[in-house]
């Protein structure tokens, strides 16, 4: 057999069994045990919360720590739809409503942190410190673009928009790309791990316009 028939071939195998997707007790076990491990990051803060142990500053300690999640729950999700295009895979994609509503609820716990426990709603200061620190306003605006996502993000609202509701949905891509510039700000020495984020970040993006290319131009052809 010739070397590029045979690649060719154990390409197709290697994506015909990645494409397969698990039973659907495992689909069920999956759902529950990424809905557990979501649930792991509010867990801890509990813990050391009634132990104490929320180090010297527990309000910047619990506001950073929802906002990493929120963060990285967001990239989780957004890799979802790059597995689809490499592998071909495409049963994960069911977990994508509950990741990102898991975001948006690490991102509510994260913004009232701030505005209740570290500013205690005292909106002048607020307003102070959004002009001091462009960063807030990264953040609150990434926020605020969250909110008609998860408003949406039911059978309900995708039967009545349509169209409009993958439209309106690609607002993630907006809101990873704020999400990342406001960790970068705000981590004012090392800033490795925001640009470990921003790395996945422009990874995932450049699957999904390569491949978003790649389908353009075959339709050209065609």
């Amino acid at each position: 057999m010739p070397a590029w028939i045979y690649e060719k071939t154990f390409k197709a195998q290697m994506l015909g069994f990645l494409s397969k997707a698990p039973g659907k007790k495992w689909l069920s076990r999956f759902r529950l045990i990424i809905f557990m491990l979501c649930l792991i990051p509010l867990a801890r803060l509990i813990w050391l919360g009634v132990n104490d142990d929320l180090s010297a500053n527990p309000v910047e300690f619990v506001e950073r720590s929802t906002g990493y999640w929120s963060l990285f729950m967001l990239l989780v999700t957004l890799s979802l739809s790059p597995v689809r295009l490499l592998t071909g895979r495409t049963w994960q994609l069911q977990y994508r409503r509950m990741l990102g509503l898991f975001m948006f609820f690490y991102a509510c716990l994260h913004i009232t942190t701030y505005l209740w426990l570290d500013y205690s709603f005292n909106w002048a200061d607020i307003a102070k410190d959004i002009v001091k620190h462009p960063y807030v306003l990264v953040g609150a605006s990434a926020f605020l673009l969250t909110l008609p996502l998860a408003i949406t993000s039911n059978n309900f609202m995708l039967r009545l928009l349509r169209e409009r509701w993958k439209q309106l949905h690609n607002l993630v891509y907006l809101i990873a790309i704020l999400g990342v510039v406001h960790f970068l700000w705000l981590v004012k020495k090392d800033i490795r791990e925001p640009m470990l984020y921003a790395a996945i970040l422009a990874v995932l993006l450049a699957i999904r316009i390569y491949y978003k290319i790649s389908t353009t131009k075959s339709r050209r052809q065609i």
